[in-house]
Protein backbone atom coordinates (compact mmCIF):
# COMPACT_ATOMS: atom_id res chain seq x y z
CA UNK A 1 0.00 0.00 0.00
CA UNK A 2 1.40 3.43 -1.12
CA UNK A 3 0.03 7.00 -0.56
CA UNK A 4 0.07 8.53 -4.06
CA UNK A 5 -2.84 11.54 -3.70
CA UNK A 6 -3.57 13.30 -1.19
CA UNK A 7 -6.63 16.01 -2.13
CA UNK A 8 -7.18 19.06 -1.00
CA UNK A 9 -10.62 20.96 -1.30
CA UNK A 10 -10.46 24.62 -3.18
CA UNK A 11 -12.77 26.59 -3.74
CA UNK A 12 -11.60 27.71 -7.43
CA UNK A 13 -9.54 25.08 -9.24
CA UNK A 14 -7.91 27.93 -11.55
CA UNK A 15 -6.65 30.65 -8.22
CA UNK A 16 -5.57 26.96 -6.50
CA UNK A 17 -3.22 26.30 -9.36
CA UNK A 18 -2.05 29.38 -9.76
CA UNK A 19 -1.44 29.89 -5.42
CA UNK A 20 0.13 26.52 -5.40
CA UNK A 21 2.66 26.97 -8.71
CA UNK A 22 3.33 30.39 -8.14
CA UNK A 23 3.66 31.08 -5.05
CA UNK A 24 4.58 27.20 -3.19
CA UNK A 25 6.45 26.15 -6.38
CA UNK A 26 4.63 23.22 -7.00
CA UNK A 27 4.66 21.94 -10.32
CA UNK A 28 1.72 20.91 -12.36
CA UNK A 29 1.03 17.36 -13.47
CA UNK A 30 -2.22 16.44 -14.67
CA UNK A 31 -4.59 18.82 -16.09
CA UNK A 32 -7.67 16.50 -17.81
CA UNK A 33 -10.70 17.86 -18.26
CA UNK A 34 -14.16 16.07 -16.21
CA UNK A 35 -17.16 18.40 -17.06
CA UNK A 36 -17.59 21.14 -15.28
CA UNK A 37 -13.92 20.41 -13.82
CA UNK A 38 -10.75 19.23 -13.93
CA UNK A 39 -8.14 16.13 -12.71
CA UNK A 40 -5.95 18.91 -11.40
CA UNK A 41 -2.54 17.53 -9.54
CA UNK A 42 0.48 18.57 -8.32
CA UNK A 43 3.93 17.58 -7.41
CA UNK A 44 6.48 19.04 -5.38
CA UNK A 45 9.86 19.36 -7.06
CA UNK A 46 11.56 18.31 -3.76
CA UNK A 47 9.44 15.03 -3.14
CA UNK A 48 8.34 11.96 -4.71
CA UNK A 49 7.42 12.66 -8.20
CA UNK A 50 5.02 10.20 -7.83
CA UNK A 51 3.23 11.57 -4.93
CA UNK A 52 0.57 14.07 -6.17
CA UNK A 53 -1.40 16.61 -4.94
CA UNK A 54 -4.94 16.25 -5.83
CA UNK A 55 -6.53 20.14 -6.22
CA UNK A 56 -10.36 19.05 -5.56
CA UNK A 57 -13.22 21.39 -6.59
CA UNK A 58 -15.29 21.84 -3.09
CA UNK A 59 -18.61 21.00 -5.49
CA UNK A 60 -19.92 18.90 -2.33
CA UNK A 61 -22.16 20.95 -0.05
CA UNK A 62 -20.86 18.47 3.01
CA UNK A 63 -16.96 19.08 2.11
CA UNK A 64 -18.25 23.20 2.19
CA UNK A 65 -19.39 22.76 5.59
CA UNK A 66 -16.35 21.02 6.86
CA UNK A 67 -14.07 23.37 5.10
CA UNK A 68 -15.65 26.27 6.35
CA UNK A 69 -15.61 25.11 9.76
CA UNK A 70 -12.08 23.73 9.98
CA UNK A 71 -11.08 27.24 8.70
CA UNK A 72 -13.10 28.83 10.97
CA UNK A 73 -11.39 26.46 13.95
CA UNK A 74 -7.98 27.54 12.41
CA UNK A 75 -6.82 23.99 12.14
CA UNK A 76 -4.52 23.21 8.64
CA UNK A 77 -5.94 21.01 6.56
CA UNK A 78 -2.57 19.59 5.65
CA UNK A 79 0.84 20.38 5.96
CA UNK A 80 4.14 20.56 3.83
CA UNK A 81 8.15 20.01 5.21
CA UNK A 82 10.54 22.76 4.60
CA UNK A 83 14.09 22.68 5.38
CA UNK A 84 13.97 26.39 6.46
CA UNK A 85 10.81 27.74 7.99
CA UNK A 86 12.37 31.28 8.95
CA UNK A 87 13.13 31.57 5.25
CA UNK A 88 10.49 30.03 3.76
CA UNK A 89 7.95 32.46 6.22
CA UNK A 90 9.87 35.37 4.41
CA UNK A 91 9.86 34.44 0.88
CA UNK A 92 6.00 33.44 1.35
CA UNK A 93 5.09 37.02 2.98
CA UNK A 94 7.03 38.76 0.65
CA UNK A 95 4.61 37.00 -1.71
CA UNK A 96 1.43 38.07 -0.22
CA UNK A 97 1.06 35.04 1.94
CA UNK A 98 -1.29 35.88 5.48
CA UNK A 99 -0.55 34.05 8.64
CA UNK A 100 -2.35 32.80 11.18
CA UNK A 101 0.84 31.36 12.95
CA UNK A 102 4.49 32.57 12.11
CA UNK A 103 7.05 29.88 12.83
CA UNK A 104 7.51 28.70 16.14
CA UNK A 105 8.85 26.26 18.31
CA UNK A 106 6.94 22.96 18.80
CA UNK A 107 9.18 20.10 20.70
CA UNK A 108 11.42 19.36 18.43
CA UNK A 109 9.82 20.79 15.34
CA UNK A 110 9.13 24.57 14.51
CA UNK A 111 5.54 24.97 12.98
CA UNK A 112 3.98 27.97 10.67
CA UNK A 113 0.33 28.24 9.54
CA UNK A 114 -0.85 30.01 6.19
CA UNK A 115 -4.09 30.79 4.61
CA UNK A 116 -4.15 29.42 1.17
CA UNK A 117 -6.33 31.46 -0.51
CA UNK A 118 -8.69 29.00 -1.89
CA UNK A 119 -10.53 28.16 1.75
CA UNK A 120 -8.02 26.07 3.86
CA UNK A 121 -5.21 26.85 6.37
CA UNK A 122 -1.66 24.94 5.44
CA UNK A 123 0.95 24.13 7.66
CA UNK A 124 4.69 24.27 7.44
CA UNK A 125 6.94 22.36 9.76
CA UNK A 126 10.54 22.30 10.12
CA UNK A 127 12.15 18.89 11.52
CA UNK A 128 14.90 19.94 14.09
Amino acid sequence: MKIKLNSIFVNQQDKALDFYTRVLGFKKSKDIPMGEFRWLTLVSPDGHPDVELVLEPNANPAAKVFQEAIFQQGIPLTAFEVDDIAAEAKRLKAQGVKFTMEPTAAGPVKLAIFADTCGNLIQIYQVG
